[in-house]
């Protein structure tokens, strides 16, 4: 009986003439589901590329305001750590805001690009 059951399953599964939706899907089912992931994933990412993201340094002292396409749209500096003697802090600072903006854009692309496609590493989508 066990042996029977084996060479329908290996017939089956070998077979062209399996029934209609035993087993693997159709070529077309599979298309479908290909083509749906793809637009999810273009919306999704349309949507984060129009996310804006703010970001501190310093304590507060700059704020930094970036998109999920990597673009800067704001940038506020506290008046009490401008001091023209000590440039090289506030210029410290910002480039701190604008690598934590960047971390962050990653992070939730990566993360909302990773639910869409079940943490597959599928190539050419730069996760």
């Amino acid at each position: 009986m066990v042996q029977l059951y084996l060479h329908i399953q290996l017939w089956l599964v070998y077979s062209d003439r399996r029934p209609q939706g035993y087993g693997k899907q159709s070529q077309q089912q599979l298309m479908q589901q290909v083509q749906q992931m793809q637009e999810n994933m273009r919306l999704k990412q349309e949507e984060l590329e129009n996310t804006e993201y703010s970001v501190t340094s310093g304590g507060g002292m700059v704020e930094l305001k970036m998109t999920g396409k990597h673009q800067v749209t704001g940038l506020k500096i506290n008046p009490d750590v401008v001091e023209k003697d000590d440039v090289e802090m506030l210029e410290d600072l910002i480039a701190a805001a604008v690598n934590e903006a960047v971390r962050v854009v990653d992070e939730a692309s990566e993360k909302e690009m990773g639910a869409l496609t079940g943490g597959l590493n599928i190539p050419g989508l730069g996760l």
